[in-house]
This record gives structure tokens, sequence and C-alpha cells, in this order.
């Protein structure tokens, strides 16, 4: 659960280089300002459905080059929240495919985010179960559950199971399937979640993975999820609909890896050799950390020659500066674009912004979801 901290300064200039079209796989993008993928809970329970609410979020955002869906749990064990949706069930297709088709109907395009969140939830949320990981290590983080007002409370989460070896085809299937059903229920693209300290970034670090079989150890051993859930979500759609999340530098969600940078470098190639079609590198200052530097920005680039999408702290004229420097090829916004839904058009005209209500972000109804207003031209 996370927001880009979007640091938006308006221009009274158009913002020429956001608002060039761009290729992007398969899909070709009218502009390169990105919805990033933003957690509200507002999914119907029980069996977290998308429902006529969300649909209308979405369409009004479909001003968005691509819009990058809130996290959707690729099955029961993958969740970590309060009423986040799923893809699993057909009932909650049936319910994406409302959105997608009101979207295609209003000229948007749509990615689903393919998540787990391994051990960030809680044993409530799984017949009280314990959630799992890649190692049985105890860790500090909090989850949201519902409280007993109804609303919203943050709550420890406990210390997770190690997945065995033999479940984990099990879980690479649970993407495929995944895939399978964003296909069904009309996204555009996927985007596989291995960012921000959930289970594919788990069996990543060190720190969350003491694993002595084929998924823990070496480098490459501890990328092996990662890889094989590429290979799967590829496999069952193509490359060119596949794009991938990475946070490889800043502490989210308990993970704080001093060698994270290296692994990330890791991964960028191999997802280069596999033809994804975009990188989305999630950046650390939006969550109070130090901006990327150009030098990791540089090696990255040269790891991953495709598209890749920035979101962090940016503005206009930093998005547009890394965009010219052949840096990063477009950004998602997360913030400004739930207080803004025709943020692209706004920043295009230098019109001021609407300001985000951080009361209404998690859960609840209409008030501060969809009752944001569009500029009055």
């Amino acid at each position: 659960m996370e927001y880009t901290r979007d640091v938006i300064v308006v221009r009274t200039t158009s913002a020429g280089l956001l608002h060039s079209p761009l290729r992007v796989g398969a899909l070709n993008l009218p502009n390169r300002v990105l919805m990033a993928p933003l957690t509200r809970m507002r999914a119907t329970p029980p069996g977290d459905v998308p429902n006529d609410l969300m649909r209308d979020y979405y369409v009004q955002r479909t001003c968005a080059g691509l819009i990058i869906s809130e996290g959707t749990q690729v099955s029961p064990e993958g969740k970590g929240y309060m009423d986040t949706p799923g893809i699993y069930s057909p009932e909650q297709v049936a319910g994406w495919r409302q959105v997608t088709d009101a979207m295609h109907a209003a000229g948007g395009r749509i990615a689903a985010q393919l998540w787990h969140v391994g051990r960030v939830s809680h044993e409530s949320l799984h017949d009280g179960a314990s959630p799992v990981s890649a190692s049985a290590l105890p860790y500090r983080n909090r989850t949201t559950l519902r409280g007993v007002n109804g609303r919203p409370e943050r709550v420890s989460c406990p210390t997770p199971r190690a997945l065995r070896t033999d479940e984990i085809p099990r879980v690479v299937d649970d993407y495929r399937a995944a895939t399978v059903n964003a296909r069904e229920a009309g996204f555009d693209a996927v985007e596989i979640h291995g960012a921000h300290g959930y289970l594919l970034q788990q069996f990543l670090s060190p720190q969350s993975n003491h694993r002595d079989d084929a998924y823990g150890g070496s480098q490459t051993n501890r990328a092996r999820l990662m890889l094989e859930v590429v290979d799967a979500v590829t496999d069952a759609w193509d490359a060119d609909h596949v794009g991938v999340r990475v946070s490889p530098v800043g502490p989210f969600n308990g993970l704080d890896d001093p060698e994270s940078a290296e692994m990330g470098l890791h991964v960028a190639t191999e997802l280069a050799a596999r033809g994804i079609a975009f990188l989305h590198l999630s950046e650390p200052d939006w969550a109070g950390g130090p901006p990327l530097d150009r030098e990791f920005r540089a090696q990255l680039r040269s790891a991953f020659p495709g598209v890749i999408v920035g979101a962090g702290s940016y503005d206009v004229e930093k998005a547009e500066t890394l965009i010219s420097a052949g840096l990063i090829d477009a950004v998602a916004f997360g913030r400004s674009f739930i207080a803004n839904p025709d943020l692209p058009d706004r920043l295009a005209k230098g019109l001021p912004l609407n300001e985000p209500v951080p009361a209404t972000f998690y859960g609840g109804d209409a008030k501060g979801y969809t009752d944001y207003p569009a500029h009055s031209a």
C-alpha cells in the first residue's frame, strides 16, 4: 500500500515531452503521463470484487497515457489489506470487465497490476493461517484491516511461514492464471509487482530470504522466483503486454537491503533479455528517501534499453529533463491523479491542481474517490 508523493510544479507552458506519444510494447500511448497503481480499498466484500464505484473512478482518469491498476491479488493467499480487489475468481473477472469495457468506450488504456503481498499481511485475512514469505523471519511492519468501526485500522504483521519448495510452482501458476484472467477481463496489459517489499522482493533480498534451496543464497537463486513468474506471465500472454515494477533502492515495507541496487541491475538485465514492454521504476524519494543519482539511472538504462517508467517525487521539469536525457521514457503520477482526474490536461495547460485529502485515501465511498472535480475551462 503506497502512494507516489508527486511534487507538481505547474508551468505556464505546455509539457511537451510528457505529452508526446509513446510506443510501449503492443500499446500506443497518446501521452507519457501514466497513472501509478494506487491502493484505494473500495472492492466489494466478501470476494474482493471490483464494482461500479471503481469503474467510475477509473473512467474519470482515462486521459492518462496508461493507467496501471491498483494492486490486484493473484490468489487469496496474496491478499494483505482490506477490500483490495483480486483477479482469481469469475466474479472478480466479471467486475474488472465492467471497468475495462467502460474505459475502452471512453478511449482509455489500463494494465492490471498482479500482486502477491507475501508477509505484508495478517492471519485474519487467511482464516488464521500465517502469511507466507521466502523465510520465516520476524520483521517490523504493519498492514491495514477493517476495524471494529468499519474503518481501516493499522495492525502489526505477524512472522510469516516460509513457502516450501514444492509450493513455489503453485505460486508461479497463480500468476499465470491471473494473466489469463486479466486478458479475459479486457485489460490491455499486465504489470508484475516486484517492488515495495512484497513477495517477489522478499525472495530477492537477503534480509528476508535465508533459504538454502534453489531459491536462496546466490543472486541468481534469489532472482529465480521473479524470473519464473515473468516467464509464466509472458507465456500466458506475450512480452509485449507485460511490464514489471521494481524498487531497487530505498526502504519499503520492512526491507532496506544494501545490496538491492546490484540485484536491481541484475533483474533489469534479465528482463531486458526477455523483451518485456516496460520497466516501472519506483524511486525512494516518494517515501522520504534520497532521490536516485544519475550514476544509478545510467546503469539502469544500460541494463534495460527498453521503456522505463519513473515514479517518485516528480515535477514536470524533472520529468522532461530525465526523458530528454534518455534516462526514462514516461512518468507515473500517484497522489496527483487521486485529486485530479484530468491531470494530463492540467499539466499541459499549466492549470492549478486540486489537493488530495489523505483521510479518504483508504476505504469508504465516493467521498475523496470520485468527487474530485475536473478543471472547468
